[in-house]
C-alpha cells in the first residue's frame, strides 16, 4: 500500500489539487487521512477512485452526478465507458490502475489491443511514454512502491524485448552507429530499450550495453568501435547534485561523439551542455534524429 500526497494525485490524474479539495469539501467524495501536522495523505483506493472519476469526467459526466453514485454503480459506469474506444489519456489512467492493482490481465488487454491497432511504436509514444513520464517523478520520490514499479516495468520490458528480437536490421548508406548504456548504478532500462527499438527500426547499428555500466567500460567500447552517437538514460543515478559533473565528464572524454541524454535527472533541471550534446525530453526528438540521417543524403 502506497501513500500519496494531493500533488501526487494531481500528477497522476490530471485533476488540479485545488479542484480535489473543493470536491472533498462540497461532495465528500473522498476522505483522506491526515498526518499529525494535518497534511492530507491518500492511499491506493483513493487514487483509483480519483482516476475513475477523471475517466468519467473525460466522457462528460458531471461531478455532481458522479458524487451520487454508489461504489458499485460507479464501477459499472467505468466498465461501460471502458468498453468503448478509449482515448490516450483514458488508457494512461487504465494503465495506472493496472499498476496499482498488479493486474497483468488488464495491462495485457490495453497494450495488446493498441499494438494490434496502431503498432508498438505508436503505442509506446502515445501511451507508455506519457504514462512513464507521469509516474516517473513518483518513482524517484518513493511515492510508488518498488513492487508496483517492478511489476509494470517488467511487463513493458518483456514487450520491448520480444519486439526487438523480431527486428531485422539492414545496413544502409545513411546508417549510423549508436552506443546505448545506463550509468553505473542506474537500473531503469525502459527508455534505453525503446531507443534500441527505434534506432534498429531505422536500420542503424546499435551497440547495446545495458544497465549500470562502469565509465571505463564505456571508454573501452567507444575507443574500439568509434560510434557516431552515445545515448544514455539517467533516471535516478547520478543524482540531481552529481549529474552535471557526470555529463561534463562524458563531453570531455568523448569530444568527437554526439551525446544524446534523457531521463528525469537531465530533463528536470537546466543542464550546461555543449552544442554536440542534446537533451531528449520527448521520444519524438530521438525519432527525428534517427530519421534525419536518411534525409541528409
Amino acid at each position: 500500500m502506497s501513500n500519496y500526497s494531493i500533488k501526487d494525485l494531481e500528477q497522476l490524474s490530471g485533476i488540479k489539487a485545488h479542484t480535489l479539495r473543493i470536491w472533498e469539501q462540497r461532495y465528500n467524495i473522498i476522505t483522506p487521512k491526515r498526518t499529525d501536522t494535518n497534511i492530507r495523505i491518500y492511499d491506493d483506493q483513493d487514487l483509483k477512485l480519483i482516476l475513475n472519476i477523471a475517466l468519467l469526467k473525460e466522457h462528460e459526466y458531471k461531478i455532481s452526478e458522479i458524487a451520487k453514485l454508489s461504489a458499485e454503480k460507479l464501477s459499472k459506469e467505468v466498465m461501460s465507458v471502458s468498453e468503448r474506444k478509449l482515448s490516450y489519456p483514458d488508457q494512461i489512467h487504465a494503465l495506472t490502475i493496472a499498476m496499482i492493482d498488479l493486474d497483468e490481465e488488464r495491462f495485457e488487454k490495453i497494450v495488446s489491443t493498441n499494438i494490434l491497432q496502431f503498432g508498438l511504436e505508436d503505442m509506446m509514444v502515445n501511451i507508455i511514454y506519457p504514462f512513464l513520464s507521469r509516474i516517473g517523478i513518483l518513482w524517484v520520490t518513493g511515492s510508488i512502491g518498488p513492487a508496483q514499479e517492478h511489476f509494470i516495468s517488467n511487463l513493458i520490458r518483456q514487450k520491448l524485448i520480444v519486439a526487438i528480437d523480431g527486428q531485422v536490421v539492414r545496413a544502409k548508406p545513411y546508417s549510423k552507429k549508436f552506443v546505448l548504456f545506463l550509468p553505473e548504478g542506474e537500473l531503469h532500462e525502459l527508455s534505453l530499450l525503446f531507443a534500441n527499438y527505434i534506432l534498429r527500426a531505422r536500420n542503424h547499428k546499435v551497440i547495446y550495453l545495458g544497465q549500470t555500466l562502469p565509465f571505463e567500460e564505456l571508454v573501452f567500447v567507444c575507443e574500439s568501435q568509434k560510434p557516431d552517437y552515445i545515448f544514455a538514460a539517467i533516471i535516478s543515478t547520478p543524482s540531481h547534485h552529481e549529474v552535471q559533473e557526470y555529463v561534463t565528464k562524458l563531453e570531455t572524454r568523448f569530444p568527437d561523439i554526439k551525446l544524446l541524454l534523457t531521463g528525469y535527472q537531465v530533463t528536470a533541471q537546466k543542464m550546461k551542455v555543449k552544442p554536440t550534446t542534446k537533451i531528449i525530453s520527448q521520444i519524438n526528438q530521438l525519432v527525428e534524429i534517427a530519421e534525419s540521417t536518411e534525409e541528409a543524403l
